[in-house]
């Protein structure tokens, strides 16, 4: 589910970029900085007090860009965030429309998806096992941990897979369609 959403997600930001929607200069700026003592010495002359005073000004202004660059990022967090969400919101529409015309088959995925969990969990528990009893051949040569790879890297990959889709597709949301009849 990470996967699909993150990519989902990069592909709507770059799209938004090469469409021109989001403004690139939103996303750099620069601030001059000058070099100033952090607070003033008491014991500093007249001299050195009325150079602090002539920067006061100039620090509000910097403290001002700073503070409109953060609301410029904060409305670019913005953006993205109604971007995901529109997503989101779209695929939880989609899933509760399948759920709607497939009710049995939401459920029997949904009965699967449970017992695939058991097997998945014995699946792990004999991992675990073995990694137990042959961590040390792990490191001797490549050949025991390239054979455990292949033993159940595939296995562990694809059930996870399976139980992914069988959870989404039986834990679909219930979605209410409305419907409205035409007068003649």
């Amino acid at each position: 589910m990470c996967c699909f959403f993150s990519d989902i997600f990069f592909d709507r930001v770059s799209a938004l970029f090469y469409m021109n929607i989001v403004n690139t200069e939103l996303l750099y700026s620069q601030i001059d900085v000058f070099t100033t003592s952090p607070t003033p010495d008491t014991t500093e002359s007249p001299k050195t007090l009325a150079a602090e005073s002539d920067r006061s000004p100039q620090l509000c202004g910097l403290i001002q860009e700073l503070v409109s660059v953060q609301d410029r990022q904060a409305g670019m967090m913005e953006q993205l965030v109604a971007l995901m969400a529109t997503g989101y919101r779209q695929r939880i529409v989609e899933l509760g429309l399948w759920k709607l015309s497939n009710p049995e088959l939401a459920e029997y995925c949904k009965k699967a998806a449970k017992k695939l969990e058991r097997v998945h969990n014995d699946l792990l528990s004999s991992i675990t096992d073995e990694v137990d009893s042959r961590y040390d051949s792990f490191f001797d040569s490549e050949y025991g941990l390239t054979e455990f790879l292949e033993k159940y890297g595939s296995k562990l990959m694809q059930l996870d897979m399976m139980m992914h889709v069988l959870r989404q597709l039986g834990n679909a949301p219930d979605i209410k369609v409305q419907t409205t009849e035409i007068s003649k």
